[in-house]
């Protein structure tokens, strides 16, 4: 039981907390249940969420503003999220989030909107469990047949050197 929940932190938990696909990826290759993988992926997830969206003023003043030289954004990348913010503000955000962004991305373009933290958490949370539910099933029905590929590959690689 111990073990699992370590591999559920380490494996699924961390890794969605930087790029949500790899959560999925990491219960699969530790060859967890679907279930704890899914709540592992949307607690990842969640947790950079919570983090940037109550932390991320403090950290671009305290921290970026201070020790990082400004890099000016080109005009056409300030307008290109101008653009999407506009056409579909936060839901858009929140839906785009796990699949262009990461999930500290996406959070900090909501903060840096100024959304409201419970909009953002909100949304983010139900845009997270409705890809975690698509993304971990699919990598489980696919995973069957990519690792399968993969061993195949692996196998004519091995006979190749033998002769």
């Amino acid at each position: 039981m111990l073990e699992e929940i370590i591999k559920v932190i380490m494996l699924v938990m961390l890794p969605s907390a930087f790029k949500f696909f790899f959560g999925p990826i990491g219960g699969y290759a530790a060859k967890l249940h679907i279930v704890p993988t899914m709540v592992g992926t949307v607690a990842g997830m969640m947790t950079s969420v919570v983090a940037f969206t109550y932390f991320g003023d403090w950290l671009r003043t305290r921290w970026i503003d201070r020790r990082c030289k400004r890099k000016h954004q080109s005009p056409m990348r300030k307008r290109k999220l101008l653009n999407l913010w506009h056409k579909y503000g936060m839901i858009g955000v929140a839906v785009l989030t796990p699949v262009l962004f990461t999930p500290i991305g996406g959070t900090l373009i909501a903060v840096s909107f100024r959304a409201p933290k419970e909009k953002i958490l909100f949304f983010m949370f139900i845009r997270s469990v409705l890809w975690s539910l698509l993304v971990t099933r699919a990598v489980y029905f696919f995973g069957k047949e990519i690792t399968k590929t993969i061993k195949i590959k692996q196998h004519k690689k091995k006979t190749k050197k033998k002769k």
